[in-house]
Formats: structure tokens, C-alpha cells, sequence
């Protein structure tokens, strides 16, 4: 089923969603619906003000499963496979709340597009991160490598299949934190905690202002991000953030 490919605990307003496809959780049908479904819910869900992507295992994921590949003999099924590739990696950017990865080994081909569509990753010192689709005949992830590094380095990794360690994606400032295995979750859930205890109404602006400035002229950007900044300054949440800090306690927020 589904619901089994990618387990959910929801605490603390983190939901946990943990991929379990051992032994590499190979990206297959079932799992890209389940992701899908995971986001769209965590969008609407008021417990879960932060997701954390993480995996079972010593491999966050080994990249699609070649067992289950589309025929394009097969009229429109690699046209659907393709759309469903494309909306696993959108239902994440386009969830309402952060999105943040704890890749505890390998993520590579799908599994680092995975990672790279959180708000921010985490990683295990013995990670590593690559687009071996060469090395199947294949290519693909130039639109999101090109997110992360520069062109030459794009080039190098969709012709060769190079692997980089995540020691590398820390000194380049990918990577929020790189550290032992044994310490990832609880450093990356640490941090979710930290983003979920923020203003609810404010982390789901903030996201979108990222998303969406991207796309921006600096000087609509700006225009767009203060409207944004009015809005907010009406709901209950910014004046209860303000009385806190004048208070001297911690505020609590109530989504509204």
C-alpha cells in the first residue's frame, strides 16, 4: 500500500514523514503518490506546522526504481510517469509549510531531487549527493542542479554521474548542518521545532515570499513581499508576538 511507503508521526507540530522502501527506498509509483499526498494534507493540517523529510536505514534514497520504469511503447504512460515525477518535487515546494530534509546517507538521481525541493537540508557525514542517470542511459536534473551549483559543476555532474560528499554541499552553504549519522534526527529536529514554535500565518508567507521572489524583479519582489507584511500586521499572531516581546515571555500563536 501506499500509506507504507512513507511512514507519518505528527508531534510537536512536526510531521515526520520517513521514506520505507528498504533496503535504498527507490522511488516508485506508490511512494511519489504517498509524498504527494503527505504535502497536500500537511497543507491544510492545523497540527503540523513543519515536515520533515527523513528515511529508514543507512540510504536516504537511491533514486527511482528500475524495476518500474514506463513503457514508451505504452501510449501516454511516460507522459503520466513524467507529470507524476514533476508534482512529487512540486507538492513539496508548493506545500504551505517548510519542508526540511535529514538525509541520513545516498540521495541520489530522484532522491537528491527529493532533498533539493525541501525548504533546507540536513545531512549525515556520510552522504552523498548525485544525478547518476547517465550511467543508466538516461539524463535528467539540470533545472534543479542548476538551482545549486554553477554551470561547469552542472555539466560535470549530469556528463560524468560525480558524486559529491556532503562535506562538499556544507562548505558551499547547501547544506544547514553536517553531522554524524547517529546525531542527524534530532539536530534536524531540533530545528523543525524551532520553525514550527514561529507565528503559523507568518512561516506560511515567509515560504511563499521565497518561492515566489525567485521569479521576481528585485524591485517587484520587494513591492510584493510588504504586502505580505500588511497583511500580517492585522492577525492576532503579530499582535500577540508583540505583547510577548514587550511582556517578556514566549508568545502563543493561533494561527490567525
Amino acid at each position: 500500500m501506499a500509506e507504507e511507503t512513507v511512514t507519518l508521526e505528527v508531534r510537536d507540530h512536526v510531521a515526520v514523514a520517513t521514506l520505507n522502501r528498504p533496503p535504498v527506498n527507490a522511488v516508485n509509483w506508490a511512494m511519489r503518490d504517498r509524498i504527494i499526498e503527505i504535502m497536500d494534507q500537511a497543507t491544510d493540517r492545523d497540527d503540523i506546522r513543519v515536515v520533515l523529510l527523513t528515511a529508514q536505514g543507512s540510504v536516504f534514497c537511491a533514486g527511482a526504481d528500475l524495476k518500474q520504469r514506463p513503457d514508451p511503447g505504452k501510449h501516454g504512460e511516460y507522459w503520466w510517469h513524467n507529470r507524476l515525477t514533476r508534482e512529487t518535487g512540486n507538492s513539496i515546494k508548493e506545500c504551505a509549510k517548510p519542508v526540511i530534509a535529514a538525509v541520513n546517507g545516498a540521495a541520489l538521481g530522484a532522491g537528491f531531487g527529493l532533498a533539493a525541493a525541501c525548504d533546507f537540508m540536513l545531512a549525515s557525514e556520510n552522504a552523498v549527493f548525485g544525478m547518476p542517470e547517465i550511467n543508466v542511459g538516461l539524463a535528467g536534473g539540470a533545472a534543479m542542479l542548476s538551482r545549486l551549483f554553477p554551470a561547469p559543476k552542472v555539466r560535470r555532474m549530469m556528463f560524468t554521474g560525480q558524486r559529491l560528499p556532503a562535506s562538499e554541499l556544507y562548505r558551499l552553504g547547501l547544506l544547514e548542518a553536517c553531522v554524524p549519522q547517529e546525531k542527524l534526527f534530532d539536530e534536524a529536529y531540533a530545528l523543525a521545532v524551532e520553525v514550527a514554535s514561529k507565528a503559523p500565518l507568518g512561516i506560511k508567507y515567509a515560504k511563499l515570499s521565497c518561492n515566489m521572489v525567485e521569479l521576481m524583479p528585485a524591485k517587484d519582489a520587494y513591492r510584493f513581499e510588504q504586502n505580505f507584511t500588511y497583511e500580517l500586521s492585522k492577525t492576532e499572531d503579530a499582535a500577540e508576538a508583540r505583547r510577548a516581546t514587550l511582556e517578556k515571555r514566549p508568545p502563543v500563536y493561533k494561527g490567525r
